[in-house]
């Protein structure tokens, strides 16, 4: 949406949405003042001592960003401290440090100019890739760059502004330290020029859970410091000026979240039974053992994702198996019964390791990633196995493998699992041999022929976020068309259903754990289609019960038969907001009567 009028007038603009809720302050602008380093001659003889400040300044930035990750996995979490490790491995990676210091020796010159120079090569590389994985690298290439050259010259870079009170920062970029260093409880949100939904800046404002919106390079040439303005981070709108009937509009829009938060926490203990008596399952999506406390907390029925590839993200080294055992078996005990769905690592794409990063992929999205990368790497395949079914015998836990596309990487994988299975009953190691084994299902290739896989698995998953990304082949992280990126199309929701369908002739039990399952105004459609589990983040499982509770499964299928006819994305997005505001107005993100603004 461009911005509208001119002035001091009000403007709307639209961003991506990276962090939920709203908020209303005054602009901080950040801009990006670097500048380049200068070329100096260095003599024959002091070689040794550049190289030598080159490594001082090394070690030094590394000993900062240990710190910096202690304190980030403390006060924001493990996914946010991710951040600072992956900035480690880059540190540690020779084949970023050897150029500078070959480049020093063999060019005689400075140690800044070889240092901005070598992260000015691989900025370039991951500019140049032409996907949003890779580009919002930039800002961390960059913000190494300057911690670096910090340690080099002994003076920080001049911080530019001042944040107050009620700041909402705005700037075509920010590095993680940028990000992490603003003060809390004075800054209430974030936009930025450029970015996507995984950039570091996005992950950063949910761990502090702020609004933020991204990809809104129009706010950033139009807004000044100073200036009022209002972010939405569910809707990705920013208000810029906004006049005295937006702003009161959204401040009923806070009223009423803060009051469905609470409305919502007492449906916690309650079962989550439609008004008929159906039953329907409620599990969290997590990223480490631990959490799955939060959801039981939340009255969730188990753990129906557990992203493990974040145990290789938060960490400087390939986890061992007895670390991802202690992971596993923490999950498990927390669950207290109740049943630990554990995808295997879905690395690739916007989730890389040190070493993927460093030598990109042409296209990611397609490239090796998922279950692709697990079995181009046996070893570490067969160590996350071996750890999964050593939890098996401490309580129900399922095995679920990402991205699968044929039956014979499904037939690869069952394989090398059965391999470990026997090797540990061949060491005494005692396991649970009726685990069950599931797919994500995110290729349209699988939808389609989700009748076939139901003979070979216990489960499935449907994976909406990757499923809509395939189907309608729009990269779900480029903001150029975020807008493209809809799982109201007929196309998705045909697929969903026809999965749900084959699964249930097979008796196949299948769940939703992507985006779709945690917003309200698709719980109605995702019932009415079939689908009894649904996985979210903990702290939607009490919204959702509510939402079920508030439904009969009668009215549900009758909706989705309506949904099955119409042809468009906006007109059955349209649908399914009336229909849940009509049935449970209270519930829809607590921002009932209130449209987007002109």
């Amino acid at each position: 949406m461009s911005g509208v009028g001119g002035g001091c007038a009000m403007q709307t603009f639209r961003g991506i949405p990276v962090s939920p809720g709203v908020a209303i302050g005054r602009v901080v602008l950040v801009r990006d003042d670097r500048h380049a380093v200068s070329r100096r001659a260095v003599a024959a003889a002091s070689i040794a001592d550049e190289c030598a400040r080159l490594d001082r300044a090394i070690e030094a930035s590394l000993d900062e960003l240990a710190d910096l990750r202690t304190r980030a996995e403390q006060e924001l979490g493990k996914e946010a401290a991710a951040i600072f490790a992956f900035h480690q491995g880059m540190l540690r990676d020779p084949s970023l440090i050897n150029p500078m210091r070959e480049q020093i020796e063999q060019e005689k010159i400075n140690a800044e100019y070889a240092v901005q120079e070598q992260f000015r090569v691989v900025a370039g590389r991951f500019a140049g890739m032409g996907d949003t994985a890779f580009s919002t690298k930039v800002d961390d290439v960059w913000d190494l760059d300057d911690r670096v050259l910090k340690h080099l010259t002994g003076s920080a870079p001049q911080q530019q502004t001042t944040v107050g009170p009620n700041s909402i920062i705005v700037a075509n970029d920010l590095t993680p330290s940028q990000a992490a260093a603003f003060p809390r409880g004075k800054v209430l949100g974030f936009v930025t020029g450029r970015g996507g939904a995984t950039s570091h800046t996005a992950i950063l404002a949910r761990a502090l859970g702020i609004p933020a919106a991204v990809g809104a390079a129009a706010l950033t040439e139009a807004a000044m410091g100073g200036e009022e303005v209002i972010v939405d981070g569910d809707l990705g709108i920013i208000v810029l000026r906004p006049d005295a009937d937006t702003k009161a509009k959204y401040a009923r829009i806070i009223e009423r979240v803060a009051a469905l938060r609470a409305t919502v926490a007492q449906s916690r203990t309650l079962p989550a039974q439609t008004k008929d008596g159906t039953s329907v399952s409620l599990q969290g999506n997590i990223e480490f053992g631990k959490e799955a406390g939060a959801v039981i907390d939340q009255g969730g029925a188990g753990v129906g994702l557990f992203r493990t590839e974040f145990l290789w993200l938060t960490s400087d080294h390939d986890p061992t198996e007895d670390e991802q055992f202690a992971e596993y078996k923490s999950a498990v005990e927390k669950s207290k019964g109740d049943p630990v769905t554990i995808r295997t690592f879905d690395l690739g794409a916007d989730k890389l390791t040190q070493a993927q990063a460093m030598a990109p992929e042409r296209n990611p999205v397609l490239g090796c990633r998922s279950i692709r990368y697990s079995l181009q790497n046996i070893p570490m395949f067969r160590s996350q196995l071996r750890a999964i079914m050593r939890a098996s015998v401490l309580g129900p836990v399922r095995i679920m493998f990402p991205l699968v596309t044929n039956v014979s990487e499904l037939r690869q994988a069952r394989m090398i699992l059965s391999d470990v299975t026997e090797e540990l009953v061949e060491e005494g190691v005692p396991i649970d041999r009726r685990v069950k084994v599931g797919i994500m299902v995110e290729a349209p290739s699988v939808a389609v022929m989700a009748s076939s896989f139901a003979r070979e698995v216990d489960f499935f998953s449907i994976g909406t976020n990757d499923l809509i990304q395939y189907t309608l082949a729009v990269d779900r992280t480029n903001e150029k068309v975020a807008n493209l990126y809809a799982g109201t199309h007929p196309a998705v929701i045909k697929l969903i259903k026809e999965v749900a369908r084959a699964a249930r002739r097979r008796g196949v039990e299948t769940s939703v754990c992507g985006e779709m399952a945690g917003d309200a105004t698709y719980t109605m459609l995702l019932l009415g289609l079939g689908l009894r589990t649904l996985s979210v983040t903990p702290n939607r499982i009490p919204h959702l019960k509510a939402v079920v509770r508030a439904v009969d499964i009668g009215q549900c299928e009758l909706l989705a038969r309506r949904v099955g006819s119409l042809d468009s994305e906006r007109q059955v997005a349209a649908f399914l907001r009336s229909e849940a505001r009509k049935r449970f107005p209270e519930l829809v993100d607590g921002r009932t009567g209130d449209e987007e603004p002109d």
